[in-house]
């Protein structure tokens, strides 16, 4: 059980196309994108003579994975990098990315984020017809439908590929020649292109270019994909329009780093204003604002401008934990919530608090915290949340639990409160939260707190669909023809 639960982005991906240090930038690149994932990371470089990709992928963080000697190993003009936290396909070493391959159509390597929604049917389909996997995540099916197209239907391998996945993904590609950027036609997830002297850089946000001093230029549009190769930039549109787009809204809320822009708003700003969003539908008096850092740093900046009610960092985090291997004994839950956050008892003692956070998802921690705020003398404790309650899974991209282990399918706000041992608990409206990011709210997905799915699903097409597959063993070798001397 995961004591200090917070809904996980997929990955990070970041691609450079004609820079002599590619791999040098990628590293840099990743780096900045270290929030979006760290279970495994991992780098591909080309040069332009037509060798063999080179590679180098490993479970844990990005300074764990790369040393000195590996960048200098990993030469070439075009690179492609890849952060990962899993949600289709478990967390180990044969599912870092990118992932590689040869195929008729030459070398290929690929780096997604998102999450497929089709991806067991058209893994079926593919395994019918011969082909075989090496991983079980849903981006090396977008490999296999490269490699296959279909020369009775018009248009490229890869528009062909595109055409036939549904779901969410932003990706790079490393090809022959070139490195392709594509975003799915709804544009779930964000993927920005950007220019560095002569190079080309693609990544999953802007912070990132900021860090390699590489000059913003656009975002990928929805639906689109976009070349880079010895002729320039390039662009094209293989599908239809679609009636909407759905950028994940959390991206707001959570995932996206502060000092990054999504379609064109600083996140910083947006949360700031869900904090005053908030203290307009949710104020009290009390006498300090602690922020939960750091996701709720800015809400609660916000909230403490709109209320005049001063900010206190009472809570102070430690940014270098590792992964705990022991057993989540009741002792070893109240550990990692202390260790995580620790509190400035001599700040909370006496006073009305509220703590600003941004999500409560199954309110484990946030009761720990509360706890903890009562045992350091707090006379009052109040929730707020700067988004609205959880009620639905994400299919998109986000390793969200099960709807019934979500705390607002199952009880109601009061009943929260109680749990949760606060004297007070308001969350953020889907209006307010929408407002504050300062986009139409026809630009967002809102599917996990509205249950309005942009693209529909199968319930079974979970994260874990392709694992479950795994399990299904079947012998290779029916009994008769084993008699019969098949494999001789």
């Amino acid at each position: 059980m995961n004591t200090h639960y917070h809904p996980k982005h997929e990955c990070g991906v970041f691609g450079v196309y004609g820079h002599p240090n590619a791999a040098e930038l990628t590293y840099y690149g990743l780096y900045a994108l270290q929030h979006r994932g760290q279970e495994s990371a991992g780098i591909v470089t080309a040069k332009d003579d037509g060798k063999p990709f080179l590679a180098k992928r490993g479970m844990g963080l990005v300074g764990q994975v790369f040393k000195e000697q590996d960048l200098k190993e990993l030469v070439g003009t075009r690179a492609i990098g890849h952060v990962r936290y899993s949600t289709t396909g478990s967390s180990t070493l044969k599912n870092a990315q990118p992932l590689m391959v040869e195929s008729s159509r030459g070398q290929i390597a690929i780096a997604h984020n998102g999450n497929l929604v089709n991806a067991s049917r058209l893994r079926e389909e593919l395994e019918a017809d011969g082909s075989i996997f090496q991983t079980t995540t849903d981006s090396e099916i977008i490999l296999h439908l490269i490699s296959r197209p279909n020369p009775a239907i018009a248009g490229g391998s890869l528009a062909q590929a595109l055409s036939r996945v549904h779901g969410a993904y932003s990706l790079v590609l490393l090809g022959e020649n070139e490195v392709i950027a594509a975003r799915d036609p709804f544009g779930f997830r964000p993927l920005v292109i950007g220019k560095l002297d002569d190079a080309f850089i693609f990544s999953s946000e802007t912070c990132a270019l900021d860090l390699v001093g590489a000059e913003f230029v656009r975002e990928v549009a929805p639906g689109e994909v976009v070349v880079a190769d010895e002729g320039g930039l390039r662009s094209f549109k293989p599908h239809a329009e679609t009636a909407r787009e759905a950028l994940c809204v959390f991206e707001f809320v959570y995932f996206a780093r502060p000092d990054s822009q999504l379609g064109g708003r600083n996140v910083s700003h947006a949360r700031i204003r869900m904090g005053r969003e908030l203290a307009r539908v949710h104020p009290v008096e009390a006498d300090i604002v602690v922020p939960v850092p750091d996701s709720g740093t800015y809400a609660a900046l916000g909230y403490s401008e709109q209320t005049g009610i001063p900010l206190d960092q009472a809570f102070v985090r430690n940014h270098y934990i590792g992964r705990s291997f022991l057993q989540p004994t009741q002792l070893i839950r109240d550990f990692n919530v202390r260790v995580k956050l620790n509190l400035i008892r001599s700040a909370v003692q006496g006073k009305r608090v509220v703590v600003v956070d941004d999500s409560i998802v199954r309110g484990t921690t946030a009761r720990a915290r509360v706890t903890n705020l009562r045992e350091a003398g707090a006379k009052e404790v109040h929730i707020r949340v700067s988004c609205p309650p959880h009620r639905f899974s994400c299919h998109y991209g986000i390793d969200f639990p099960n709807p019934k282990d979500l705390l607002a399918n199952r009880m109601t706000r009061q009943e929260i409160t109680t749990y949760l041992g606060a004297d007070s608990l308001g969350y953020l409206d889907v209006d307010g939260m929408v407002r504050a990011c300062g986009l139409p709210a026809k630009k967002f997905c809102l599917a996990c707190f509205t249950g309005d799915y942009p693209v529909p699903f199968t319930p079974e097409d979970d994260k874990e669909v392709l694992e479950r597959r795994r399990e299904r063993t079947v012998s290779l070798v029916p009994e008769q023809e084993t008699r019969q001397g098949f494999l001789l």
